[in-house]
């Protein structure tokens, strides 16, 4: 995705955080493991991209994740939408 692709307001962006957080511990509450929870928003969330930007964008996306990841930015619970 190039920039200004993908773009919403922060209050935007938080809500949907808070929606996927309720559904984590909704899925925590009927026994469903966190892992399973992970793969399930990564795959939802990858098939939903895919389908609005195409598979050559989302993989030049998904190649800029491993450096991200080791820069922390998914650590930073502070922080969770730069």
């Amino acid at each position: 995705m190039q920039s200004g692709q993908f773009r919403h307001s922060n209050e935007d962006s938080l809500l949907a955080l808070d929606l996927i957080d309720a559904a984590w511990d909704q899925a925590k509450e009927n026994g469903v493991p966190h892992e399973l929870m992970a793969y399930a928003a990564v795959f939802t969330g990858m098939r939903d991209l895919v389908s609005m930007f195409g598979e050559t964008t989302v993989a030049a996306m998904v190649k800029s994740l491993e450096t991200r990841v080791k820069q922390g930015e998914f650590s930073n619970a502070d922080n969770p939408l730069h």
